[in-house]
């Protein structure tokens, strides 16, 4: 029986039982090779003090600073009222501000003798927010000083301390301690990088790197393994999607030529407008990919209004005069809907295939929901079977069992980022052969970071918006510095209405019974926490206040996802005819509702959405020929991340620039797995937004190399690290979900 290699060796064995359940359950650490990949968030000099300036809020920070004040006060409490409760405050400092550290009952004795002023010590703990000031309460703390100082700190790696990801339960000298115990392993590390791919950037061996970042001597040593580290993880990424594409690009699928006559020239024929040089360019890329033998897979981004829609008919038309069907697939009926009754439209009468007044080359286009009477529903489904339906268009209920296509040859998946991958899949097998994938995002996306998470699909990018679309002005409310300004916003929607216009009042949830917090037996607040923690405001509270306030007299209507379909069809069709003046909606609004009447939004508590989120719903208004206006209505102050991310969407309306402002704060998300959300990510060191040179790099290379050999069968480090990086299961799912 073989020996463990060193680095799948479990951490238990190492480092002991317990300091292994921590790290595994708070870290997601679980062997030798894992803590090694642990890498330190940065490093402190010895004779430097960290900027207590730049703490983050509400994370585990660990800060070397000198102790400058410490006082013990006692004052009253409920467990002790006679004045007996004690509570440790100290101020800390680092040169470039001050940081309170409290403590309070029994735990303020051991820091009352140790923490003197003049003292330094490592402090790690959560940073929070107590009467507008930062502090940490019951941090741990580690002494610096005298020749305890010098081992402490020769212990992690001399003049530079590396200060690592920490959590309540670990401090970060305790993981530099593990390392420091693990590290003779990395001599170990099996090397992913070809050797003349190493060799011809001049990057250190995988063992060095790993040394280097964890016991640096100098801050070039800490530049050399960073290089090194970012290469791994960029080539061994893409490498698993270059393999992607290999085995895409081998896979047989109907080539998908439009007759010279058909559908698609009588379609073209009768647009009132001539497309954008964008959509002509996009467009012709995609026939040329329906025109291979090889599946199309190819991603469409396009800013909000900027024709992806029109784009994607054409191709869906296409497919249709060269004998297939095309499935469009929505995330959510209201979408799906939308999309139906605007393609319909804009086919006329080449959407009435078998009707009578329908022309001579026409098609069906059918819908098909989950909340469909069974008598429609059969309808569509007989339709699709028989052919006779050449355009689909509906939600996840395509994907189900009982839908058979007569020859599936496009699918169009619409806001991928909705879908997950398993889901795309099981409606591409439908298909006789593998159809062609065309997959849309009005979310723009850096290039890096679609090399990246969609390195396996080939872009196309719409970034010019078809004549005839308005500019939108967007503000910053904010109701609580300045409540006349909220009042002034309702005074604006009025104005909009007068001239004629209709508005969006959005909210970030919906109020009734089932997400009432005070339902849940949640605690109250403290007064401190009251503005943070207060609910976010609900549709129908607003929406019943603002009938009765600041919009009283005009026609106001409700929107959210828990409304019976046939109501929220019922809703939209209103608004849409102009019957309503104002739709106090959730964010079921945010992707491809249409109605060009609708020139002002205002987003209620809009530091609770994302950038490109209120991107997306920005996009709602200034769709037709008179301009837009965005009020972004906020209560945090200021100087808060929250009031700086809204100030920079109200500052442009270019996506990609709100895409990368939105990326810095997110991080990436887990590039490979499900999860597209930041906080926990695949990639360690590598950032897509910095590192666009290396990606870009990293992604020829690795073209290079899986053209040479598929299998990898001469690169068995390689083939380890990647099988190390995906399951198989992830390999499969890799193209983005």
């Amino acid at each position: 029986m073989d020996l463990v290699p060193a680095l799948e060796e479990p951490l238990k064995k190492v480092l002991g039982p317990a300091t292994a359940k921590v790290m595994a359950e708070h870290l997601g650490l679980h062997t030798v090779g894992d803590l090694l990949h642990h890498y330190p968030r940065r490093y402190e000099e010895r004779g430097q003090l960290t900027h207590l300036a730049d703490l983050p809020l509400d994370e585990h920070a660990t800060v070397v600073a000198q102790v400058a004040d410490a006082r013990l006060l006692t004052f009253a409490s409920a467990k002790a009222p006679r004045g007996k409760g004690q509570r440790l405050e100290v101020t800390i400092t680092d040169g470039s501000g001050q940081l309170k550290l409290v403590f309070f009952g029994n735990g303020v004795h051991k820091p009352h003798k140790e923490l003197l002023p003049g003292t330094r010590a490592l402090f790690a703990g959560k940073v929070s927010v107590f009467n507008r000031r930062l502090q940490l309460a019951h941090p741990a703390y580690e002494l610096l000083r005298g020749e305890d100082a010098d081992e402490t700190v020769d212990t992690w790696a001399g003049a530079l301390i590396p200060l690592y990801p920490a959590t309540a339960k670990l401090e970060s000298w305790k993981i530099a301690k593990a390392v420091q115990t693990v590290l003779p392993s990395a001599q170990e590390a099996l090397d992913p990088l070809p050797e003349p791919l190493q060799a011809g950037r001049s990057l250190v061996s995988l063992p060095e790197a790993l040394l280097k970042i964890h016991r640096p001597h100098t801050k070039a040593d800490i530049e050399d393994a960073r290089s090194r580290l970012k290469w791994d993880e960029a080539f061994v990424l893409q490498v698993a999607l270059a393999r992607r594409r290999h085995a895409d690009s081998q896979l047989p699928a109907v080539a998908r030529r439009p007759k010279p006559d058909g559908m698609l020239s009588a379609f073209d024929a009768k647009l009132p407008f001539t497309l954008t040089d964008g959509q002509q360019k996009v467009s012709k890329e995609i026939f040329d990919d329906l025109a291979t033998e090889h599946p199309m897979h190819r991603l469409l981004q396009g800013e909000v209004g900027s024709g992806k829609t029109m784009v994607a008919l054409r191709a869906m038309l296409a497919v249709v005069d060269a004998g297939g069907q095309a499935a469009m697939l929505a995330p959510t009926e209201v979408l799906a809907q939308q999309h139906h009754r605007s393609i319909t439209e804009m086919m006329g009468e080449l959407a009435e295939g078998g009707m009578l007044g329908g022309a001579e080359t026409s098609t069906k286009v059918v819908l098909l929901t989950g909340s469909m009477g069974m008598a429609g529903r059969r309808q569509a489904l007989l339709d699709l079977v028989t052919g006779e339906a050449g355009l689909v268009i509906g939600t996840h209920a395509l994907i189900e069992d009982k839908v058979q296509f007569h020859d599936l040859g496009l699918v169009v998946v619409d806001e991928q980022h909705r879908f997950g991958v398993e889901q795309r899949d099981a409606l591409r097998g439908k298909g006789k052969q593998p159809p062609h994938l065309l997959v849309m995002t009005a979310t723009p996306i850096p290039r890096t970071v679609a090399m990246t998470v969609f390195g396996d699909l080939d872009t196309s990018v719409l970034d010019q918006l078809p004549a005839g679309r308005s500019p939108i002005a967007s503000h910053v409310v904010p109701a609580a510095d300045k409540p006349h300004f909220l009042s002034r916003a309702w005074e604006r929607v009025r104005e909009e209405v007068s001239n004629g216009h209709q508005a969006y009042v959005v909210c970030p949830r919906i109020g009734d019974e089932d997400d009432d917090p005070k339902k849940k037996g949640k605690k109250k607040p403290s007064p401190e926490d009251e503005a943070e923690k207060r609910p976010p405001l609900a549709v129908l509270e607003v929406a019943d206040q603002l009938a009765k306030g600041p919009l009283q007299g005009l026609k106001v209507e409700v929107l959210h996802g828990r409304m019976p379909p046939d109501e929220k069809d019922a809703v939209m069709r209103r608004f849409a005819g102009g019957e309503t003046h104002v739709l106090v909606a959730t964010t079921v609004i945010e992707v491809g509702v249409n109605v060009p009447n609708a020139t002002a939004m205002v987003i209620m508590d809009a530091d609770r959405f994302g950038v490109s989120q209120l991107h997306q719903l920005r996009g709602r208004v200034g769709r037709g020929s008179a301009a837009g206006l965005c009020l972004l209505v906020t209560e945090m102050p200021e100087a808060s991340p929250a009031r700086q991310r809204l100030t920079s969407v109200a500052s442009t309306l270019d996506g990609f620039e709100l895409s990368r402002i939105d990326l810095e704060q997110r991080r990436e998300g887990d590039v490979l797995g499900q999860a597209q959300s930041g906080a926990r990510t695949s990639l360690r060191m590598l950032t897509v937004i910095e590192d666009e040179e290396i990606i870009a790099e990293a992604r020829e290379e690795a073209t290079a190399v899986v053209a040479a050999d598929p299998e990898l069968d001469g690169l068995p480090a390689l083939r380890t690290a990647l099988q190390a990086l995906l399951d198989e299961e992830r390999e499969q799912y890799l193209e983005k979900g």
